[in-house]
Order: structure tokens, then sequence, then C-alpha cells
């Protein structure tokens, strides 16, 4: 399994419409073939600051998802709103607590 983590630091006066934009695909974006968990977080310190947290099933679902029309049309409407590049890290899960 691949974890993604993406930070997104978004202009303040476009928090908002970065909001309405994950509201309106979320549901899109967690129904991706091998996409098996979609989180949104905002820190508590900063509102601007956001990060998505996904589990995929291989990395080559996230490649596939990163290459569609989908995610290329939500890209270009978010990346208008961000105030600092986004960050991404993917990662290997190796342990899990419940």
């Amino acid at each position: 399994m691949l974890v993604r983590i993406v930070k997104l630091t978004i202009e303040k006066q476009n928090i908002a419409k970065f909001e309405a934009i994950f509201a309106e695909t979320k549901i899109y974006i967690r129904n991706f073939e091998g996409c098996q968990l979609l989180e949104l977080y905002q820190d508590r310190k900063d509102p601007s600051t956001f990060f998505t947290y996904s589990h995929w099933e291989e990395e080559t679902f996230l490649e596939e998802y990163r290459k569609s029309p989908f995610f290329k049309g939500i890209w270009s409407k978010t990346r208008q709103l961000f105030s600092a590049p986004p960050e991404a890290w993917s990662l290997n899960k190796l342990e899990s607590m419940s």
C-alpha cells in the first residue's frame, strides 16, 4: 500500500474556494480505482495550510489518477489558489495500530 500526503498552502482569501472544490470532487477521488482512503486535514494554528492524506493499493493506481483528465481539471483550478508550491510525499505503510 502507498500512502500519499500532500501539503497545500492556500491564499487566505481562497480557503472557501478550495474547500468547495474539495467538497465537490472528494467522492470522485475516493472512488477512483485503487484509492482506499481519502482525508483532508487543516492545520489548527494556520488555517491556510491543508494536507490531503490518501491510501492507494499500488503506486500505479496513483499514477493513473494523476494522469487522468479528472485530476488535470481539478489541479488547474486548485493550483490557482496556492500561496506556496505544494509538497508531496509517497510513503510505504509499515505499521498501524488502532
